[in-house]
């Protein structure tokens, strides 16, 4: 080979190699946090994680998860963005204690790679919160419960097709993942590894990224080996407007800020002239009002649940002994835990030992004193 052919073939080996030095480059990976319901605050927020870990050239985005559930309308947002990212999602049901049910089973298995740290759970994704709410004795009980019943069956055929899915599309056990739906069949992280749930189990996110370097995944329909061996792990946080509306996302909360606000107006209402418990009041209840919206809930326990401020004021105007008092507290206990009791699949509920009875107690406790004091 002459000079001039060699001086040639050296230039052409040095910008190849300067061409290859950004893919041998460790690069960096996005991480996120989701723990508590599956909201429209958390569906949001995983979907800008997604869109931002493309956009800025993340080798992959990890979302360290720790779920009971939530709505499936943010569940089906989420997963219809995993499963169309052009960025590798990896889920990781972390740290240990933590649990992917429910919705977050869903999410676990549309991940490009599933994990989950020791001592963990996945699954119990069978549908609550369906059909016809009441029932009752006679031919109008019967034929609300066979309602339900059929409402039911359509939204456990619906899950399961749409996480049986999900399963194929990830290449995980689909068998299993339908019983999760059907049968609320829960296993541990060890069970999942076995049962080809998940497809590895890590104590920590050093090992995480550990077991994940090398691994082929599927993105776009085009194969990829992940290259994690010394990536920068950054961090996305929520912003302050989905924390807040993450914060308001909770059924609990939403009933103790109604409760809260009826009871400031109720108290400007036996006690006119006093002012701040009837701001405070106005204040709790739009914030109420703004975790209404968030929430799916039913106009139908919300007016049973209004239904029984009026029936303590009531008691304030008419003299029954007593009897309105008492229709009004059960009106507040009725109404609470029909507010959020919809034929929409969810897991979110008033915790009715724990919240309700207490915040409901606490108020008619009050009222007592106002009214019989």
């Amino acid at each position: 080979m002459t000079r001039a052919g060699r001086a040639l073939a050296l230039a052409v080996l040095l910008v190849c190699s300067l061409q290859a030095a950004p893919a041998l480059s460790a690069g960096h990976l996005n991480a996120i946090r989701v723990a508590g319901s599956i909201n429209p605050a958390v569906s949001d927020f995983i979907q800008r994680a997604i869109t931002q870990s493309a956009a800025d050239g993340a080798v992959a985005l990890i979302l360290e998860l720790d779920t009971p559930g939530g709505l499936v309308s943010a569940t089906k947002d989420i997963i219809q963005a995993m499963l169309n990212a052009s960025v590798p999602i990896v889920v990781y049901v972390s740290p240990q204690g933590a649990w992917a049910g429910s919705a977050g089973t869903f999410i676990t298995i549309a991940g490009h790679v599933a994990a989950m740290a020791p001592g963990t759970s996945i699954g119990a994704a069978h549908p609550v919160g369906i059909g016809v709410p009441g029932g009752g004795e006679g031919e109008g009980g019967e034929e609300q419960k066979k309602q339900q019943d059929v409402a039911s069956e359509k939204a456990e055929n619906l899950l399961a097709a749409f996480i049986e899915s999900i399963a194929k599309e990830r290449d995980r056990n689909v068998e299993w993942a339908s019983q999760a739906v059907r049968n609320s069949v829960a296993v541990t992280a060890d069970e999942a590894l076995k049962l080809h749930v998940i497809d590895f189990v890590a104590a920590n996110q050093a090992e995480l990224l550990t077991k994940l370097e090398g691994r082929k995944v599927k993105v776009g329909g085009a194969e990829r080996t992940l290259a994690v061996a010394g990536a920068e792990v950054r961090r996305i946080e929520m912003s302050m407007i989905q924390r807040f509306l993450h914060v308001l996302a909770s059924p609990d909360i939403a009933v103790v800020l109604l409760m809260a606000g009826l009871l400031g107006l109720y108290v400007e209402f036996t006690q006119p002239g006093l002012v701040l418990p009837g701001v405070l009041g106005a204040v709790c209840l739009i914030l109420g009002a703004i975790a209404l919206q968030i929430l799916p809930f039913s106009w139908l326990g919300l007016i049973v649940f209004l239904a029984g401020l009026g029936l303590l004021i009531a008691e304030v105007l008419i003299t029954s002994y007593g009897l309105l008092f008492l229709l009004g507290v059960a009106c507040l206990l009725v109404g609470g835990t029909m507010i959020f009791d919809l034929p929409e699949l969810s897991d979110l509920r008033v915790s009715f030992w724990a919240v309700l009875v207490p915040a409901v107690t606490g108020m008619a406790a009050f009222a007592a004193v106002v009214l019989f004091g």
